[in-house]
């Protein structure tokens, strides 16, 4: 079931124009949340958050904004089912809010980590990337593409051979006795959880260095993640590069490993670095 346009649909099968926007041209925008303890005002559920992001995307767009009352509605329904929202909202203001659960592997994958490989920016990029529209094919594609690695997510790389973000989420580092995070002017996404963990490690009276992630800034990272709404934080314990993406072979830390008949570089990252343990207190609401 899902909520459309005022209405709880109790099937699987959404109605569309044939020439509607959102169909033939994913003019929408979206955001999606983890709901916790059934409630869209805990403060970890971020509902003005995720609110604030859908307002800015609509106003930026010039479109028209939903009955936001609706949108809370339908929200406060399907959360009796189901753990994560993915709220929708069409260019003429209709709301569209489907469901689901979370992942199955997600304990493992916070408590062991990830593999992610390099995609460079030219090849696959988002439409739009500081605001999350419906046109999300290139980031489908680039995690796609990892998945064909054996990696569960893609790195995205600038011309200038520095890391920006992964396909689902914001990159996190530690070095120096500090978290590291791209900053918003080099053309990522503002995530909500990026936002909730700078303001928690600001009040905790801990540094963030919002700066690029430049080939000597990677190699001398401890350890990486990624974080997004729904997943929280997930570490990073390998890297893998095809040939044609350069930034890992200018990194002097990198090893040679081969899969088979293709050769790619790889890096490695601790997984159980004890860094990690200070940002998961921020998700013991």
């Amino acid at each position: 079931m899902f909520w459309y346009n005022g209405d709880l649909i109790k099937t699987n099968i959404i109605e569309l124009a044939i020439d509607d926007p959102g169909l033939l041209y994913g003019a929408t925008v979206f955001t999606t949340l983890r709901v916790y303890c059934q409630s869209l005002d805990r403060p970890l559920t971020n509902w003005k958050g995720h609110g604030d992001r859908l307002r800015s995307s609509i106003q930026f767009l010039n479109w028209q904004e939903p009955d936001w009352q609706k949108v809370r509605q339908g929200a406060e329904i399907l959360l009796q089912d189901f753990p994560v929202l993915r709220i929708t909202i069409f260019s003429d203001g209709r709301e569209w809010i489907t469901g689901r659960s979370l992942p199955t592997d997600l304990t493992e994958k916070q408590r062991h980590g990830v593999a992610a490989s390099l995609v460079s920016g030219e090849e696959f990029h988002r439409f739009l990337p500081t605001h999350k529209t419906g046109n999300y094919l290139g980031a489908w594609l680039a995690r796609t593409k990892a998945q064909h690695m054996t990696a569960s997510e893609a790195i995205f790389v600038d011309p200038n051979d520095n890391w920006l973000e992964t396909s689902t989420g914001n990159l996190w580092g530690w070095q120096d006795g500090s978290w590291w995070t791209p900053p918003l002017e080099t053309g990522i996404l503002p995530g909500i959880m990026r936002s909730q963990l700078i303001d928690w490690l600001k009040n905790q009276n801990q540094p963030v260095m919002e700066k690029p992630w430049t080939p000597e800034i990677i190699k001398t990272m401890e350890a990486i993640a990624y974080s997004n709404s729904i997943v929280q934080l997930i570490p990073i314990h390998t890297v893998f590069e095809e040939r044609g993406v350069r930034s890992v072979d200018a990194i002097a830390a990198s090893q040679r490993v081969e899969r088979g008949q293709e050769k790619m570089n790889q890096l490695n990252y601790n997984p159980y670095h004890p860094a990690f343990e200070q940002l998961r207190k921020l998700f013991a609401d």
